[in-house]
């Protein structure tokens, strides 16, 4: 029996999870959830699961939640001290962090001290500290096994050779709402346009990182340490369709790719179950029904986010720290009404060519230019 911890089970991908786990009762159980502060959807799923222990993450709910809602076999714990008991504790295999945001470091981190296996839907871990993440995970013989549909499909597509021999990781990409939009057009974008994905149904700072196309910059980062690749050894493809999810290249030209409808839970599941593969309670593609796959390259001008992506990638050090804590404030500016849409990478790269950059920064050093550039971003 898989015994599953989900981090941010409330959000799109931890509720994704929560139906997988659902549709294999006799392989899977859920060990513990938890949420930022929506108290009651929490409950609701403790409820439904009875897991061990429910963690609330806003520990100014503490003595303020009604603690019945959460079921008689559930704990209920508060704070970074609740997250790291529910990571570490012996009844857990795994640990699904699909927390949004540098957030979810402390969990990972956590988890991977405990030698877990870490499903990582969160790719601002390994954006914020892949080097160390990955490092980490060696030490502690634990297990990195990515979440996000690009990376899951690379995952995939690199079981068909060697490391060595790959020659090209290709992350394909929706394009967002706004493909094939002008720089001129990208200005007079608004919250409520943005949010409009045509494809995927995400959360509102995941949707509008697919509208800046900030989140196949990071994403870009984050294949870099998963994978061990060289930046020039990864590509972006612009596929709208969203049926494959990534390409593998190796050395002799055999290109593999991934493809599946764009549902999370398929990778969600082979996250929890490789190497093994189960029945899933997602579609399948219908050869039987025409259909097209389209690529085109990506536009740099009109989406320079990405361009950031393979800048910060090829620097490594604190950069990856500081365009992600930059784009975190921007895209909350911009929610908010306070920043234009195309203000959102000019303010990233402005606090990433200004911070104080340190090519070998240990944990605390990066926590700590988290904190600064959120600051530089709120005065920009």
């Amino acid at each position: 029996m898989n015994r599953i911890a989900v981090l941010g089970s409330t959000g799109s991908i931890g509720t994704s999870c929560l139906e997988v786990i659902a549709a294999h009762p006799s392989e899977m159980v859920l060990a513990g959830v938890s949420a930022n502060s929506s108290w009651e959807l929490l409950g609701r799923q403790a409820t439904s699961f009875s897991p061990r222990y429910a963690v609330l993450c806003d520990t100014s709910l503490e003595g303020h939640v009604e603690t019945s809602a959460f079921g008689k076999h559930t704990e209920l714990l508060f704070g970074e001290a609740g997250i790291e008991k529910l990571v570490t504790d012996d009844e857990t295999d795994v640990v699904v962090t699909g927390i949004v945001g540098a957030a979810g470091l402390r969990g990972t981190w956590a988890a991977l001290e405990s030698g877990k296996r870490v499903a990582v839907a969160n790719k601002e871990t390994l954006v914020v500290a892949g080097p160390l993440v990955m490092d980490l995970a060696r030490t502690h013989q634990a297990e990195v096994i990515p979440v996000d549909s690009e990376h899951s499909a690379v995952f995939q597509a690199m079981q068909a050779g060697r490391s060595q021999e790959i020659r090209r990781v290709v992350l394909t990409s929706s394009g967002g709402p706004f493909r094939g939009a002008t720089a001129d057009q990208l200005a007079e974008v608004t919250p409520e346009t943005a949010l409009a994905h045509p494809t995927w149904q995400m959360g509102p700072k995941i949707t509008i990182d697919s509208a800046t196309m900030m989140n196949k910059a990071l994403e870009v980062i984050e294949a870099k340490w998963l994978f061990g690749l060289d930046v020039d050894q990864i590509e972006v493809a612009v596929h709208p369709q969203s049926i494959v999810h990534s390409m593998v290249e190796f050395v002799d030209g055999s290109v593999i790719a991934q493809l599946s409808p764009p549902d999370m839970k398929l990778p969600i599941q082979y996250a929890l179950t490789y190497p093994d593969r189960v029945p899933s309670p997602t579609g399948s593609i219908d050869f039987n029904i025409p259909f097209s796959l389209d690529f085109e390259p990506p536009d740099l001008d009109a989406f320079p986010a990405l361009g950031l992506g393979f800048e910060v990638a090829a620097l490594g050090g604190t950069a990856g720290a500081v365009l992600n804590a930059a784009n975190e404030v921007a895209v909350e500016r911009f929610l908010d009404g306070r920043l234009g849409f195309d203000d959102i990478p000019r303010l990233c790269q402005d606090v990433l060519h200004n911070h104080d950059f340190d090519p070998s920064p240990e944990l605390g050093d990066l926590l700590d230019q988290d904190r600064r550039a959120r600051a530089e971003a709120r005065r920009w």
